[in-house]
């Protein structure tokens, strides 16, 4: 089976915020329920599938469109043949789960950042509360990893700002297009994640995003989604200007130049096939996970390469 490129059809409009299920390009015999987050990247890279610019012979997609933590959720019951979640969830996950190849999301040098009103030393942190964009977020692990002393609490992504300014928690760790903005809102930056891991593991990669395919639907099938999204990837990379403009609709009001600028961090040659750093990147983080006591053992690392 391969990923064909089709001729434009009508399609949605993006979307910001959670939504509900929405059926996507659906004109085969088997439908793969394929979710993704309502951020910019992710829409980014999806746009050919949902849109039905590549197509993959045999079956249809239904696009699942959750924040990262509700699908982090969904994905450790199993409940959607593909789907985008954490490099953190993953771990949880790996027994019904095999890794994409295409589709990840990865800091090379940056990453979440540690947040406060003023800046502050990290060891300043120990038994105060530190919030958390979602316990099952890579960005969630690699704090435990930083702040093992700190007093963490669950504050949905994209209040953490004005939970930090308004003093409700002494620091907060943010992701998405925060990573951004943090200094018009009034931020201090205490520490980038990406930094920080790069400066541990003698520059690697930190692995923040993965998508992944149940383990149930074969090796053939796997194969097949992985190169259609290669494909929907590639033709995100072609067609600029249009992917583009769909991923603004995913941006939760945040000006056009920071839009794109966001998607460009998270969608890069990493996004279409992960190298082997990336991968030992993988490795490294589960193996320290475990070490500290925040993984029960090292997950197997399976991925699955369509060519």
């Amino acid at each position: 089976m391969a990923a064909a490129a089709v001729p434009p059809r009508p399609g949605r409009a993006g979307r910001s915020g959670p939504v509900p299920d929405t059926i996507g390009w659906m004109t085969a015999d088997r439908v793969l329920r394929v979710g993704h987050s309502p951020d910019p990247d992710d829409a980014f890279m999806f746009y050919a599938l949902i849109r039905g610019k590549v197509t993959l012979p045999g079956f249809g997609f239904r696009d699942v469109v959750e924040p990262i933590e509700e699908l982090n959720r969904r994905a450790l019951g199993g409940e959607l043949e593909v789907t985008a979640l954490s490099a953190h969830a993953f771990a949880r996950c790996a027994d019904r789960y095999r890794i994409l190849s295409a589709g990840a999301s990865v800091g090379r040098g940056y990453g979440p950042l540690l947040v406060a009103r003023a800046a502050r030393s990290l060891a300043s942190l120990a038994g105060r509360p530190v919030a958390l964009p979602g316990e099952l977020t890579t960005a969630a692990l690699v704090a435990r990893l930083v702040l093992p002393d700190a007093a963490f609490v669950q504050v949905r992504f994209d209040e953490i700002p004005a939970a930090v300014l308004a003093g409700r928690v002494e620091a907060g760790v943010i992701i998405h297009e925060g990573q951004l903005t943090w200094q018009s809102l009034g931020l201090a930056r205490l520490l980038d994640f990406g930094e920080w891991w790069a400066g541990q593991t003698g520059g690697l990669p930190l692995p923040l995003g993965l998508d992944a395919v149940r383990a149930d639907l074969g090796e053939e099938a796997a194969r097949a989604m992985d190169r259609a999204l290669k494909a929907s990837i590639a033709y995100a990379f072609d067609h600029p200007a249009d992917a583009m403009a769909y991923a603004r609709g995913f941006g939760r009001g945040i000006d056009e130049a920071t839009n794109d600028a966001f998607v460009r961090m998270y969608v890069n040659q990493d996004t279409r096939a992960l190298p082997p750093d990336c991968l030992q990147a993988l490795d490294e983080l589960y193996r320290r996970a475990a070490a500290a006591g925040l993984l029960a053992a090292v997950p197997a690392v399976r991925v699955v390469d369509g060519g």
